[in-house]
């Protein structure tokens, strides 16, 4: 106890430095006294006790002035040594608070009295009515693309409600967007026409080994002069021109643009890239025409397809859907004048270009969701291969009837979304599908039998996401066992496999490939393979034989 006592006075000389702030200590002292007490045991000594403890704690603080009081306590019998330690506790606590006169600081603090500043409440804004009448809207020329004059923009009138984007009709003009790229885009329309004469079907090559074939590929590289922007928006489809003199790039991209790219031309460091926009949704598919070279076919969610005649330099109307759900098509004759096209909502089209009629000759609905793509059989013509939600199959187009047409092969299993399937393009006897599964898969077609077995099964990330197109394998048409496809491997590339599932290259550049080929397509006859990206670049591996 007089040990306690003597670190007491020692708190209370350090606590006699701190400067005085208003009211004296006694206040805090005399609100101690007021608390309640706890009675002890619950009888009258205890009472008296606490009594005896107040009394003491204020004769102990009108002797702080001194400096050496001593704190006395009520050495009652009834009282047990931790109530004792308690209760000096609870009153040594209580005078250090009351030295520190916090409640007198608070009111310095705030003024006497007074409270914070108070919040002034911000008057709602009052939600301006509907007149029910037209809004005039300024709108940017360049998005309407018009000419841009010195006067002011027209005012035009827009409706309040949503407006939805009318499809072009009819034949379309074959320019430039850009004024200023007029001249270069006719350049580029020439040597297009020009490479286009005589005959364009590819002779089918010999296959080789899969040794020569790497080694083929392993001299194939890529340069500055080989990346450029083609398209302002994502690539989603691409086609390569099949001749042998100059090679003619075509990337089809979201809003409806086709940008065509001269490899072969590069003045004053420019590269001889046309641009047009014959569609006014994504465009899914690009071929030339196996017949005319001169002529590319696109097909766009739009739904719409057209035919673009560089040597009539329009873009005419082949085929047009009712609705906006055209999503893919394939060539059913080798002269290209029939087509297959599909639809996302799982009915295809059968059109005739010679007829004249774009409204298509037969329709038919096979029951899959999310109908992806059509691949025809490059010989036994009335088969094709489809890709749809968690399935792919093969179809019979002498079984299509309008109400609903049965598959007369599966490929199973696919557990998600199947992104592309493609028969091999010589024999037709694989097909190669590409799922969201993260799984590349290679089919025996060598007979169409009602479950086609599975040969084999890669493991490959094809979650591309949101803003990425999605990967497609395609095969080689030079070595119809290999086929390309896109990576999301880091540092960025692009695959090649065998069909057994071996890996046999990966085209990588740590310079002038930095991005994800979600797109790519192989020459027919040369060693050349384009990837196109999602920013609209175009990225074109070549032999060292063929840059020069």
């Amino acid at each position: 106890m007089k040990a306690a006592g003597t670190r007491l006075s020692v708190r209370r000389e350090s606590l006699k430095r701190l400067p005085a702030v208003g009211a004296p200590e006694a206040a805090g002292n005399e609100r101690l006294s007021k608390r309640p007490r706890r009675p002890v045991q619950g009888n009258a000594s205890g009472r008296q006790f606490a009594a005896q403890s107040g009394a003491s704690a204020a004769g102990d603080s009108d002797s702080d002035s001194t400096g050496d009081e001593q704190v006395v306590f009520n050495q009652s019998e009834e009282l047990s040594l931790y109530e004792k330690k308690r209760l000096k506790n609870i009153q040594e606590n209580a005078e250090f608070f009351a030295s520190l006169n916090m409640l007198e600081t608070a009111r310095m603090l705030w003024g006497v009295g007074g409270k914070g500043p108070k919040k002034q409440n911000t008057p709602k804004r009052e939600k301006v009515k509907d007149s029910g009448e037209q809004r005039i809207v300024r709108r940017s020329q360049r998005l309407l693309m018009l000419k841009s004059t010195d006067s002011a923009e027209p005012e035009l009138l827009i409706k309040t409600s949503e407006e939805t984007i009318d499809r072009f009709s009819g034949p379309l003009a074959m320019v430039a967007i850009d004024e200023k790229d007029s001249k270069k885009t006719e350049d580029l329309m020439k040597t297009w026409l020009g490479i286009s004469q005589g005959k364009s079907r590819v002779k089918t090559k010999q296959p080789k080994e899969l040794k020569t074939y790497k080694s083929s590929l392993k001299r194939m590289t890529i340069q500055e002069s080989f990346v450029a922007k083609v398209t302002p928006k994502r690539v989603c489809a691409l086609a390569i021109h099949p001749s042998e003199q100059r090679f003619l790039v075509a990337a089809g991209s979201t809003y409806g643009y086709i940008g065509i790219w001269d490899l072969s031309s590069r003045v004053n460091d420019v590269v001889a890239v046309g641009q047009f926009k014959p569609h006014c949704s994504s465009i899914n598919c690009l071929h030339f025409s196996p017949a005319n070279s001169a002529e590319i076919l696109s097909v766009s969610s739009d739904g719409s397809i057209r035919c673009g005649n560089v040597a009539a330099a329009v873009f005419d109307e082949v085929y047009v859907s009712k609705d906006w759900d055209t999503s893919s098509f394939d060539f059913l004759s080798e002269d290209g004048s029939t087509l297959l096209v599909s639809h996302w909502d799982g009915d295809v089209a059968i059109v005739d270009r010679r007829t004249g009629s774009n409204s298509g000759e037969q329709n038919a609905h096979l029951g899959l969701n999310y109908l992806r793509m059509v691949s025809v059989h490059p010989l036994e013509r009335h088969y094709f291969a489809t890709a749809a939600a968690q399935c792919a199959t093969i179809y019979d187009i002498r079984n299509l009837k309008r109400s609903s047409a049965k598959a007369v092969a599966h490929m199973n299993p696919h557990s998600r979304r199947v992104n592309s399937a493609y028969f091999s393009p010589v024999t037709g006897n694989s097909v190669v599908t590409t799922s969201m599964d993260d799984m590349i898969r290679v089919f025996d077609t060598s007979a169409i039998i009602p479950e086609i077995p599975c040969v084999a099964s890669i493991t490959h990330n094809n979650n591309t996401g949101r803003w990425l197109s999605k990967f497609q394998a395609v095969w080689d048409p030079k070595k119809e066992d290999c086929f390309v496809v896109g990576s999301m491997v880091r540092p960025r590339q692009i695959d090649v496999f065998h069909s057994t599932g071996i890996k046999v290259h990966e085209f990588k550049h740590a310079e002038w490939l930095g991005s994800v080929c979600s797109i790519n397509v192989m020459h027919p006859t040369k060693n050349v393979l384009v990837g196109g990206n999602s920013s609209g670049r175009l990225h074109v591996f070549m032999d060292n034989g063929l840059s020069g």
